[in-house]
């Protein structure tokens, strides 16, 4: 069976392709119109703190767990345990540096990253 044919409506391939279905060996015909992706936390499918060029460094003696530095994340990579902020998620995060922006308290600093 064609790989394309995943989900059939009306005998068309699905334009709706799932992202865990695109891979490197797909083909540019197997790709969704545009290379778009449409479902949510996709990013949770691929390393993507690969491409990151400065990291994010907490310092947990200025953090006041106040927590607004979690929904700004992107990409949901500040993880929360029994109310307390714990260190980001490396693998996932980009370093866009928004969770530094938004601490109120400088706990949270954006250093180049030491490859």
């Amino acid at each position: 069976m064609d790989s394309r044919k995943e989900t059939m409506t009306s005998g068309k391939p699905d334009p709706f392709r799932s992202a865990k279905n695109i891979h490197e060996n797909s083909t540019w015909q197997e790709l969704t119109c545009g290379a778009e992706i449409y479902e949510p936390a996709t990013s949770r499918l691929v390393n993507t703190g690969e491409w990151r060029v400065l990291t994010p460094v907490l310092e947990m003696e200025k953090c006041k767990h106040c927590m607004l530095c979690v929904p700004f994340c992107p990409d949901i990579c500040i993880p929360v345990k029994d109310g307390r902020r714990l260190d980001t998620d490396l693998h996932y995060c980009k370093g866009c540096g928004i969770c530094a922006k938004v601490c109120p308290f400088k706990a949270i600093t954006m250093k180049r990253e030491e490859k």
